[in-house]
């Protein structure tokens, strides 16, 4: 008994201790949130979290702007802040171009050093952080007040039962496409139907009414049922069901079976499955990058080029190469005597993701680790930029005439909004299943050959896709195929197409409803 209530003095003292940091940062947007109109404070209020990662953090933004800028909602963006947030996600929410009605609102800072370890995979990593964080959560929500809906990521769930408390409805957003939302959906039911490591199995994962998926292709942190990976991505997916609904960063014309599967298939409707909103795609918009990003040296060698010449190698904003295979891929590049654009970061020996809570903020110098000689021969035809380049002035330039990318969702996004074809070069988590998708289902995507027993991609093969891409019959069709994709993507997005209407009936939810005033 003495023990318990031990145990219970300590965890008051903690939530007394959590509520006094909460208050202490949230003075800093005080005056900000005194100087609101009453207009302002009128609108109705939009809450949204995402868990750390700029793969994460992106769509969730463009989503808030959205409501801002075209439904007149007010909305606070709800930042998890650590000691080792990124210089890329700083600029990115510190931008000038922000709408005004769009508030950026910081939790109390944790100590990321104290709350991991050296040997945490990433999204185990990121769980730890979120679950310290949203300690806080509860009264950062009542100090905002009038909430309508809260809109959070995947792996920020245990937002479900503090807006339980609160009477706040939760909306999910699937920053990943909707077959992995399937995937996700689905998994419950693997686990308890299953014995041994997925990946054993004899035979494609069948999820209800999709396509088959390779095991492997299936995404990292399902790979290992005994890892912590695997336990708090189960976790997160067991929650899915009590959001009032779940945004898609995806339209029909992409994913038409997985849409048909998730809203008409008997199994999800049984879970149940909350409604879907499909409202892609969600990309970072030209009118949030700096002037200084437009100017880049990247675009300025690009006005250079003619156009469709240049191949845009880039591996997101988090994936790294090995020392081997960085070698191999300059050669290849060297090789295929075409246009490059080629974004490099250090090689690792760790894991594929080493780059992903750094980016933007890492020491780089290429010539100290690509073949030597390499920068000089490819000099008239290539560029090599360390770490970051303007992705989205790069995809729509008219020089630019595929991409190579490790098929992160966001990148997928943009690469088909601009019309882009697209090697696939997949890292980590669930790129695997996307470049499969991309190369053997939309047609889009080529996927360079592994040979057996060798994980690394050899400088001929990497020569050949590119050839393929840059000059062939099949990269030609591959290209008129993107075409269509982004004339159907503007189109869905527009005025009366498929993801504004969707969103618009959303909007309309909200603006009917009474304001919650339980939290008052």
């Amino acid at each position: 008994m003495a023990e318990a209530v031990e145990r219970s003095r300590e965890e008051d003292e903690e939530m007394t201790k959590i509520t006094d940091e909460f208050l202490e940062v949230f003075k800093t947007d005080a005056c900000a949130l005194k100087a609101r109109t009453a207009d302002e404070i009128a609108k109705p209020h939009i809450v949204f979290l995402s868990s750390p990662g700029m793969g994460h953090i992106i769509p969730l933004l463009e989503l808030a702007k959205r409501l801002v800028t075209y439904h007149d909602f007010h909305v606070s963006f709800l930042v998890i802040t650590t000691n080792e947030a990124s210089a890329a996600q700083e600029q990115l929410l510190r931008s000038p171009t922000l709408p005004s009605g769009l508030d950026i609102v910081e939790l109390p800072p944790v100590d990321v050093f104290s709350l991991t370890t050296d040997d945490m995979l990433v999204l185990t990593r990121v769980c730890v952080i979120v679950e310290e964080s949203l300690k806080s959560l509860k009264h950062v929500l009542v100090e905002l007040g009038n909430i309508k809906a809260l809109v959070v990521d995947l792996f920020c769930t245990q937002a479900f039962q503090v807006c339980r408390e609160l009477s706040i409805p939760v909306y999910s957003f699937c920053t990943g496409s909707i077959a992995l939302l399937t995937l996700s959906l689905y998994l419950p039911t693997l686990d308890r139907e299953v014995d041994g490591e997925f990946v054993d199995l004899p035979e494609p994962i069948k999820v209800p009414g999709c396509t088959p998926i390779r095991t492997e292709d299936l995404l990292d942190q399902i790979k290992n049922r005994k890892i912590d990976e695997y336990k708090w991505y189960l976790l997160h997916v067991n929650r899915l069901p009590l959001a009032a609904g779940i945004f898609l960063n995806s339209w029909e014309d992409l994913e038409p079976a997985g849409l048909k599967a998730v809203t008409e298939n008997s199994f999800f409707k049984q879970i149940p499955t909350p409604r879907v909103h499909p409202i892609g795609p969600l990309i970072r918009q030209e009118e949030t990058l700096t002037a200084a990003a437009s100017n880049t040296e990247c675009v300025a060698w690009l006005d250079k080029q003619p156009p469709g010449s240049v191949l845009f190698v880039s591996l997101g904003s988090g994936g790294t190469l090995t020392a081997e295979q960085l070698t191999e891929l300059a050669w290849g590049l060297e090789l295929s005597q075409h246009r490059f654009i080629l974004v490099v970061r250090s090689p690792t020996n760790s894991s594929a993701s080493a780059a992903f809570f750094n980016v933007g903020s890492e020491d780089n110098h290429p010539k100290a680790y690509l073949p030597e000689g390499f920068l000089d021969r490819t000099e008239e035809r290539g560029l090599v930029v360390p770490s970051w380049a303007p992705q989205e002035h790069v995809l729509k330039h008219p020089s630019t005439g595929g991409f190579l990318s490790h098929c992160g969702w966001n990148s997928i996004l943009e690469s088909v909004t601009y019309g882009v074809p697209i090697i696939a070069w997949p890292l980590y988590a669930e790129q695997r299943m996307n470049a499969t998708m991309l190369a053997e289902e939309v047609g889009v995507g080529i996927k360079p050959e592994v040979r057996e027993g060798n994980s690394t991609i050899g400088r001929k093969e990497i020569e050949r896709v590119v050839r393929i891409v840059m000059e062939s019959e099949d990269g030609k069709l591959m290209k008129i195929k993107a075409l269509k994709l982004q004339e159907s993507a503007a189109k869905a997005l527009n005025a009366c197409g498929s993801s504004y209407d969707s969103l618009g009936r959303v909007v309309e939810e909200w603006k009917a409803e009474p304001k919650c005033t339980c939290i008052e």
